[in-house]
């Protein structure tokens, strides 16, 4: 057998639409010799072909071994074993356990294959063979760079999945959206996630006699709380069909338990999560001005005009669908009169808990009760505003920690 270059690396085989690279795609033709020839040949080799890192050793088209460039001129340049080992068989500095793929397997497969046989798969090459016959070498470098392209297009897609869900997201809070702004002249409502999508939601509905409103924090953010707001949503809008709207305590129990059946989640049953839901629960009687709260680890705070200080009423310390809460847990229902000019807000924990400052601690409700204060004369969606203002200067450069959504009206 005799070297033979080819000069010209080989074409990539056409690859159907979102085909899984393989093996052979990476195979690059390129001088080979066989156990015949000697070191003397091999050396001229790499002489003449300055950018052949690797020769792969043939016996009869199948490969038995890998001679790397380095460790071979290393060894020949050695005292006297240029005259020692130049007529002696090639075999003598090959590696004789290279790495050996078959050209159909997948890159994903084939990267680890070569993390499994070591540095020396990526410094030195890999052989590819078709049907047991050698087919080309792979260079690690090339095996890298198409890793690195075909994780860019993954995440190209994923980005695109989620850019498509957060459409969904604020489609369907889209609504609420609306029908809160034609309900309600002076009020706000900011919905921020921390990610694309999120796991705070809310929800508005308009009656005759009044309206019903949630502000709700699931557990988690990004894809898995946005996950968690379908379940919760679809649990309570099932609860408002079957109850209406006008006790928040009894709905919020019926969301509970759609959230802990969804979820399979309870103490005697084996599940892999343990998710849930903090929300406030709003009904609002037009004809008395008295409003129904039902709280899960949600307060609310009340600003009324005769008033110096904002009313914190405290929620339930429970929240919604954990494997603790009990299927039949229940949630205190308050009546609060309001009174012309009163101020509500409620919002998730992703404004209370954000940290920032001098001192790296969180925004928490007493600077929430000071900002209020201050703003109060404002019109509910400059008073929001200018709270979130207020967020973002404290927040300075931290990063946002949590999801963030903020409801407030003025009567």
């Amino acid at each position: 057998m005799t070297p033979s270059d080819i000069l010209a690396a080989p074409q990539r085989r056409p690859q159907p639409r979102f085909a899984q690279p393989v093996a052979g795609d990476l195979a690059v033709a390129c001088v080979a010799v066989s156990p015949e020839h000697n070191n003397a040949q091999v050396y001229e080799i790499f002489s003449r072909h300055r950018e052949l890192g690797s020769l792969p050793v043939l016996e009869d088209q199948r490969p038995i071994g890998l001679i790397n460039r380095g460790l071979f001129l290393a060894q020949i340049s050695k005292p006297f074993h240029r005259e020692l080992f130049e007529k002696k068989s090639c075999i003598a500095f090959m590696d004789k356990d290279p790495l050996v793929v078959d050209a159909g397997v997948t890159v994903d497969q084939l990267a680890l294959l070569t993390v499994e046989s070591g540095e020396k798969a990526l410094a030195d090459g890999f052989l590819v063979v078709d049907q047991g016959r050698f087919k080309g070498l792979g260079y690690g470098l090339d095996l890298m760079r198409v890793i690195a392209e075909q994780q860019a297009e993954r995440n190209r897609h994923i980005m695109q999945s989620i850019d498509y869900a957060s459409v969904i997201q604020r489609s369907m809070l889209s609504v609420s959206a609306a029908a809160l702004t034609q309900q309600l002249k002076d009020a706000c409502l900011v919905w921020e996630p921390r990610d694309t999508v999120g796991g705070d939601f809310y929800q508005f509905n308009a009656y005759p006699e009044g309206w019903f409103a949630v502000v709700a924090d699931c557990t988690g953010h990004g894809v898995p709380g946005a996950f968690l707001t379908l379940i919760a949503y679809s649990a309570l809008r099932q609860a408002l069909d079957r109850h209406g709207p006008r006790d928040p305590a009894l709905l919020m129990a019926e969301v509970n338990r759609g959230i802990k059946a969804s979820l399979g989640q309870s103490l005697d049953q084996a599940g892999s999560s343990n998710d849930g839901m903090d929300a406030a629960f709003l009904w609002f009687d037009s004809a008395t001005n008295r409003l129904s709260y039902a709280g899960a680890r949600t307060p609310l705070m009340l600003l009324r005009p005769d008033q110096a200080s904002v009313e914190l009423i405290d929620a339930d310390r429970l929240g919604l669908g954990y494997v603790d809460t009990s299927a039949d847990a229940s949630w205190q229902c308050r009546q609060i009169e309001l009174q012309p000019g009163t101020l509500l807000l409620a919002c998730t924990d992703g404004l209370l808990d954000q940290v920032g400052g001098a001192k790296t601690i969180a925004f928490g409700k007493r600077r929430l009760r000071e900002a209020l204060l201050r703003h109060r004369a404002l019109p509910m969606p400059a008073l929001g505003a200018a709270l979130m203002q207020e967020l973002s200067a404290y927040q300075g450069q931290q990063r946002r920690r949590d999801d963030l959504t903020l409801f407030g009206f003025r009567l």
